[in-house]
């Protein structure tokens, strides 16, 4: 355990062990991309008992490829299986946990305790670890589910840095935390918002995300008793609308002290999000982690992660609960100002030392003249204007690369490398 490996230096603890950096992937090619991109492990969705029923959703033998992949950069996949189950669903549970161990998956993440009694009994190699949806937030608890058998417990987002470093102080167990992406606006899992107004389950996977949408406030004139009651705007036309939507969490900013809490694995929450969003995140936090432990002492925030962050962010960023309870001003109550957005362009595929010109697979719409950025796992980053295009021969200048996954060359400024990607600012 990592308490076992903790040293203490200028009053702070100091790790000796790096955290798991844990990355969401919403489909075969997003996990591929994550471990590329510097995760430690990865946790996905299956086609059933998972929260993200609208994500694309992995059947066994994708896990089975999944896994395949991750063990070849010794890297984990875990599987949520963290609804509240309903009589309905627990029928074809007991084979669902047993292909999940036979194909190799490290571990379940749940909520539901039929779940994990259920995963205990047919699938005893299947780590299970508890979810956050469990909203445990105090160590007594952390020690009823580490007296329970369970191999680590996932954290309530509404958990502060005190906190955590009271549960640390009292049990020796693993604990995993989000440090960045969407926050609920209600307790973490217990939101039914969307059962009421779209009749589809929060917590059986069809969250329709209510609290994002925009509405419009009224007052009644009178006593909803009267039969005459109206209703009376209260805003106009020139107002923005309401939404209840919450800032999203980064806590790439105060990474020093999530390591020094001593948490073992750093959650990265967005299944549903973007490749471009996976590997700007995980690569940002990778490279913090890896400097924080190449020099304790010295370790400062680079002003570049930050711009990283902001490059995948589609929404401010706050610290979520880690100090302070949130207020009003960590809330987005109108249309808040737009980060600009990056789209994912194209990805290398490979490139000739050469001659400078690289093989490159379009994954949207770019053409001469545009300014694009290249960055990449093992240190890429410059940008350039992209001169000319030709085809994957190299027999024909091409005035746009317009095609889903076409392959094109272009020359490029410095040294690219397979994996490295393009992106472009959106809309330019």
């Amino acid at each position: 355990m990592t308490t076992a490996l903790e040293a203490r230096a200028r009053g702070k603890r100091v790790r000796l062990q790096k955290p798991e950096l844990l990355a969401p992937a919403g489909s075969l090619e997003k996990l591929k991309f994550a471990i590329h991109y510097g995760a430690d492990a990865v946790y996905i969705g299956g086609q059933k008992y998972g929260l993200r029923s609208n994500a694309d959703n992995f059947s066994l033998e994708e896990m089975r490829e999944g896994v395949e992949f991750a063990n070849q950069y010794g890297a984990k996949v875990f599987v949520a299986t963290n609804i509240y189950a309903h009589n309905e669903d627990i029928e074809g549970l007991d084979d669902y946990l047993r292909g999940l161990q036979e194909v190799g998956i490290s571990a379940i993440i749940a909520a539901d305790p039929i779940i994990m009694e259920t995963c205990r009994r047919v699938a005893p190699k299947l780590e299970v670890h508890v979810s956050t949806q469990q909203s445990v937030m105090n160590w007594q608890t952390v020690k009823f589910w580490k007296d329970q058998g369970i191999e680590r417990v996932v954290l309530a987002r509404e958990v502060s840095m005190q906190e955590i470093d009271e549960i640390k102080a009292h049990v020796d167990v693993e604990i995993e935390a989000f440090i960045h992406g969407a926050m609920c606006s209600s307790y973490s899992g217990r939101c039914v918002l969307s059962n009421h107004f779209t009749d589809r389950d929060s917590n059986r996977g069809g969250c329709s995300q209510s609290c994002r949408w925009k509405y419009d406030l009224f007052a009644k004139d009178q006593p909803l008793s009267e039969p005459l009651a109206t209703d009376l705007p209260m805003f106009g036309e020139e107002d923005d609308a309401f939404t209840m939507g919450s800032k999203d969490l980064s806590m790439i900013e105060h990474i020093a002290e999530m390591i020094e809490s001593g948490v073992d694995s750093f959650k990265i929450e967005g299944r549903m999000k973007s490749i471009h969003y996976v590997a700007t995140v995980v690569n940002a936090y990778r490279q913090a982690i890896d400097a924080y432990f190449a020099d304790p002492e010295h370790f400062e925030v680079s002003p570049e992660w930050q711009d990283e962050i902001y490059k995948a962010a589609n929404r401010p960023l706050n610290a979520g609960f880690f100090y302070e309870a949130p207020g009003h001003e960590d809330h987005i109550f109108e249309p808040e100002d737009k980060v600009v957005g990056f789209d994912f362009v194209g990805l290398v595929m490979s490139y000739n030392e050469e001659t400078g010109i690289a093989l490159i697979q379009q994954r949207n719409h770019f053409k001469p003249g545009q300014e694009i950025e290249f960055f990449g796992p093992e240190g890429t980053h410059f940008k350039q204007k992209v001169s000319m295009i030709w085809d994957e021969q190299q027999s024909q200048e091409l005035d746009a690369a317009r095609h889903p996954l076409q392959l094109i060359k272009l020359k490029t400024d410095q040294p690219v490398k397979r994996w490295d990607m393009m992106r472009k600012k959106t809309g330019k």
